[in-house]
């Protein structure tokens, strides 16, 4: 007998952002494949006047205090998306357009500290520039010879006094925040699932002990809730991309006190060792009894006066509420990871990104966006009736395994029918992207690249209607 299913919540009654730019996508692929009949030196000339310029106009924002909606930022948002072609065509000057893109996100991390991020504005042109400006940059990467790609973009050396070590040639302090993507169907759902899509689905806090200076990640894992383990584990977990944020130093709360992000990265270890902290599926950031994977980093710093996601997450659109209750949660107005790189009072410290990951990422998030985009036509998150008494057989064990500290094959604090719909939801991703990455060999037969992210989604989509 199946769970009653209870109604669809109504959300966080928001609107979801929307581009309304796939005639200018186009466009710019037009560009590239002009752009790729073009002579070396006439293009390199063309590229380092359009960087000088892209320069001048960061240069000129950083003596500014501009509101989120001056014309200078649509301005610098158009030359850089209007390079992207240029560059993908020239992968030799990539370095030189991620180092564009470093120093744009900084200058518009230091303006928004003077906007509110209560404002649809400050949000969206956050997004357009940081979001956007990735996307762009992405979009040339994944052109380029593998071996002519950095998986490491640094980011700003924001200064720390808390204890520190040297993580894959980046020093991380203690208290530093690591976002990351994983590689499962759900941290697709999880990133592309808020009103601003994005490009994170995990939140981990960073402890470095000051005497061996051993560097441990607190995290809250849907199998297992909050744990503390070292570094390598979590490097060696399938992570297609990962981001590290750093509290500013010239905050109040640290300028009264440097080691406060030590402190809270110490109490967080502490709790998550002295006491079994289960799984938050509900998304309750206001309860920290049972934690997600973002309450973990501001429940941490909240005691110690730092409020994190100062720009809260909305989910509004039925489709995604419709599928993410049915997985169990209940909170609509929360804290997403990809939305805590937009909080004005962190730094972005560094982003790793290995190419074979970033295509896997690329074609996860075509193919969940375009299943939600059939949830929002209806389509409900279904599971296998049938194995429902053998899945319920699974749960009593792992309730009883929980009960002696142990981890079952269905997670503390989720029913048999959401662990079956989690199968389900994986088993339909799987088919998707697997027929999508042959659907992208043929791509690149006939075209001789490979195809931008807004031909992964029209094909996914085809892929759907056939």
């Amino acid at each position: 007998m199946p769970e009653r299913q209870p109604p669809i919540p109504n959300g966080a009654g928001n609107a979801a952002f929307e581009w309304r730019r796939d005639d200018y996508w186009q466009e710019l692929e037009q560009q590239f494949q002009q752009t790729r009949a073009l002579s070396g030196e006439g293009l390199a000339a063309t590229i380092q006047q359009s960087l000088a310029e892209i320069q001048s106009q960061i240069d000129a924002l950083d003596d500014t205090n501009l509101p989120p909606d001056a014309p200078e930022f649509d301005s610098l948002e158009t030359n850089f998306f209007q390079l992207a072609p240029r560059v993908a065509s020239r992968p030799e000057q990539l370095p030189e357009y991620l180092k564009a893109f470093a120093q744009m996100r900084g200058v518009l991390k230091r303006q928004s500290e003077r906007w509110s991020m209560d404002s649809r504005d400050a949000r969206e042109r956050l997004y357009r520039s940081l979001f956007g400006g990735r996307a762009a940059v992405e979009e040339v990467m994944l052109q380029a010879p593998r071996d002519q790609v950095e998986a490491l973009l640094a980011g700003e050396d924001e200064p720390s006094a808390t204890p520190s070590a040297i993580v894959r040639g980046i020093t991380l302090h203690s208290g530093d925040i690591l976002v990351s993507r994983g590689g499962a169907a759900t941290s697709a759902l999880i990133a592309r699932g808020n009103d601003f899509t994005g490009n994170f689905s995990h939140v981990a806090l960073v402890h470095v002990d000051e005497t061996d200076h051993a560097v441990s990640v607190i995290e809250s894992h849907i199998e297992s809730g909050v744990g503390v383990f070292p570094i390598e584990r979590y490097l060696g977990e399938t992570k297609l991309r990962i981001m590290a944020l750093r509290l500013r130093a010239d905050l109040p709360q640290l300028m009264a006190d440097p080691l406060l992000p030590h402190k809270a990265a110490t109490q967080s270890l502490r709790e998550a060792t002295n006491r079994h902290i289960p799984y938050d599926f509900a998304m309750d950031y206001t309860d920290p009894s049972k934690q997600f994977c973002s309450e973990v980093a501001s429940a941490a710093y909240a005691p110690l006066g730092v409020t994190l996601w100062m720009g809260m997450s909305h989910l509004s659109t039925r489709g995604v509420i419709a599928w993410l209750s049915a997985l169990g949660v209940r909170h609509f107005e929360t804290q997403e990871p990809s939305d805590l790189e937009y909080d004005p009072q962190l730094r972005v410290i560094a982003e790793w990104r290995d190419p074979e990951a970033l295509f896997k990422d690329h074609v996860d998030n075509a193919a969940i966006d375009v299943m939600l985009e059939r949830a929002e036509a209806g389509e409900q998150l279904s599971y296998n009736r049938w194995m429902l008494p053998f899945a319920r057989g699974l749960k009593a064990w792992s309730v009883v395994k929980n009960e002696f500290g142990g981890v079952g094959s269905v997670p503390e604090g989720m029913s048999a029918t959401t662990a079956l719909r989690v199968d389900r939801l994986g088993e339909q991703h799987a088919v998707l992207t697997s027929d999508l990455i042959e659907r992208v060999e043929q791509f690149k037969t006939e075209r001789g690249y490979a195809p931008p992210y807004w031909e992964l989604v029209r094909m996914a989509r085809e892929m759907q209607t056939e």
